[in-house]
Parts: C-alpha cells; sequence; structure tokens
C-alpha cells in the first residue's frame, strides 16, 4: 500500500473551504496532510441489508422478533451514512420493544447531532435506566452535553466512562476536551495525569503526546501510516486524526484550519465512528446551521 502525500490550497483542492477573501485578516493556509481514498461502502452491509427487508416482509415474525431486526438494519443503514432510514428503523424497534437499551442509545446520538440536546438527554436516560452498565450511553450523554454546553455534566459522564477502561487514549483526549471547555488549565494537568496508565505503543497515544506537546504536529501526521495493514485501517485512522487536530486548532483561535480538517475527517467516510459523526456537527455549529 503507497500513502500519498500532497501540499494543497484549502480555497481550490477537493472544496476544503469556501472561497475566502484576500484580505491580510483571513488567512488562506496551505496544509501538507497525508491521504487516502474515501472507504467505500461496504457491500455486505448491504446484502445484510436486503436480507433484512427480506426478512422483515415475513408474517411469521414475533413483534420481538421485529424489533430486533429493525434495530440490526438500522445500524447497518447507520454504519453506510443513511441517518434518516437508520433514525427510522431505530424508532420502529423501540415502538415494537420499549426496553432496548441499545435503540435508545443511538437514538440519542442521532438527536445529539440535529443539535436537539434536550431529546438526546432523555434518550441517554433511558439507556442507562434500562442497563446502568451501558458504558457507551455514557460516552454519549458525556458528548451531548459537551455540545449542549453544561461542561460539568458533560465531565462527569466522561469520567465515568473513563473509570471503566482508565487505559483507553480516546478516552482519556474525551474527558480533557470536556474539561477544557470549563477550566483549560486543570484539564492539562489531569490529561497528564490521566496519561500515566496508558500504553505507549498504541498508535492512539500518539494523539495524547499531540495534545501534551511531546509530539509535533509533523512528526503525529508521518507515524499515522505507521503498523498499518488495509486502507481501511489507515482511513480510519485519519478520520481520528484529522478531527482531534481540528478540535487542537479549534481550542487555539484557529477556526479556518480548524474547519479543513474536520472537512477532510469527512472526506475519509468513515460514518460508523464518533470523530465523523462529530465533525459533520462541529462544521454545522461553525456556519450556524441547526437541524433542529
Amino acid at each position: 500500500m503507497i500513502f500519498k502525500h500532497v501540499a494543497f490550497a484549502t480555497v481550490a483542492l477537493l472544496s476544503l473551504s469556501a472561497c475566502q477573501s484576500t484580505t491580510q485578516s483571513e488567512p488562506t493556509p496551505i496544509i501538507n496532510v497525508p491521504f487516502t481514498a474515501p472507504l467505500a461502502s461496504d457491500f455486505r452491509s448491504e446484502i445484510a441489508i436486503a436480507r433484512y427487508s427480506e426478512l422483515l416482509n415475513r408474517t411469521d415474525l414475533s413483534t420481538e422478533q421485529q424489533a430486533k431486526l429493525y434495530y440490526d438494519r438500522g445500524v447497518l443503514f447507520d454504519s453506510i451514512g443513511m441517518s434518516t432510514l437508520a433514525r427510522i428503523d431505530f424508532n420502529r424497534a423501540v415502538q415494537m420493544k420499549p426496553d432496548l437499551a441499545e435503540v435508545y442509545n443511538f437514538l440519542g446520538i442521532h438527536h445529539t447531532l440535529m443539535q436537539q440536546y434536550e431529546k438526546a438527554y432523555e434518550f441517554f436516560d433511558s439507556a442507562l435506566e434500562l442497563n446502568e452498565q451501558h458504558e457507551y450511553a455514557y460516552l454519549n450523554r458525556g458528548i451531548a452535553l459537551y455540545y449542549g454546553d453544561r461542561a460539568n455534566l458533560a465531565t462527569a459522564d466522561l469520567a465515568q466512562f473513563l473509570a471503566r477502561s482508565p487505559s483507553d487514549p480516546y478516552r482519556v483526549l474525551w474527558l480533557y476536551l470536556a474539561q477544557s471547555n470549563d477550566n483549560a488549565e486543570q484539564a492539562l494537568i489531569d490529561l497528564k495525569a490521566n496519561a500515566q496508565g496508558l500504553d505507549e505503543t498504541q498508535w492512539a497515544y500518539s494523539l495524547i503526546s499531540l495534545y501534551l506537546g511531546d509530539m509535533s504536529e509533523q512528526s503525529f501526521l508521518s507515524g499515522v501510516g505507521e503498523g498499518v495493514s488495509s486502507n481501511e485501517e489507515y482511513a480510519q485512522r485519519l478520520c481520528e486524526a484529522y478531527f482531534y487536530l481540528a478540535k487542537m486548532y479549534q481550542a487555539r483561535g484557529l477556526d479556518y484550519q480548524a474547519a479543513d480538517f474536520f472537512r477532510l475527517a469527512l472526506a475519509t467516510n468513515v460514518h460508523e465512528f464518533v470523530e465523523y459523526k462529530y465533525a459533520r456537527l462541529e462544521l454545522e455549529l461553525m456556519t450556524g446551521d441547526n437541524a433542529s
């Protein structure tokens, strides 16, 4: 596998930015980044969707079996970026079987992405009422609270999520993002402390090194492809790398660069990743779009 690098003007390639003014007050940065072809839809997911659709036409299914099929098909729709169809199936599933905690978790994510935060909180609350051990409901409610400007509550949920797996760099980083909205200095202190329990051999540890200032952006990007065995894995890493770089630039007040990295994250087509989903929300928030 060949990993290519290209230097490009963000106003000229892949529509990464809208046309910008040439005045000194609005810079047009040049970004040197690794890239790969966007992921194509997995044909196996499409075949599975067709199979589930056939099964749902049967008349001998119980309500519980139908609910499970709608949920499974919704997950597949979500994984290939067909969010409206996914949401329709999730709503059908929860109407048929109201005790499916995982469905509430997905619906909470979708309402977060639509900036309908109060509804999102309700869905995550329902997921946790049904299954208190549903750890990803803590993550996703924490993210919803983060985007809903409730930093203290977001920090509590994301700390709970981290406590369940303290060696996960992504959990450490999301807690830092939430904390930094409230107290940037303390967030950095806690980031350094939480980093002590991480495995430095994991690629994701480089994200922590980047945020701690122990690794340059150039070194970080040049190492994205190390140990990668497939184009899919490479696209997934790039999606993560671009998103967290965007958040770093955003924290510095460099919104032009942040927006470009969010667009690069979307260009990977890794629809099921948290970073892909929230890159789109970030761009909507930057432009003032509101889907609610």
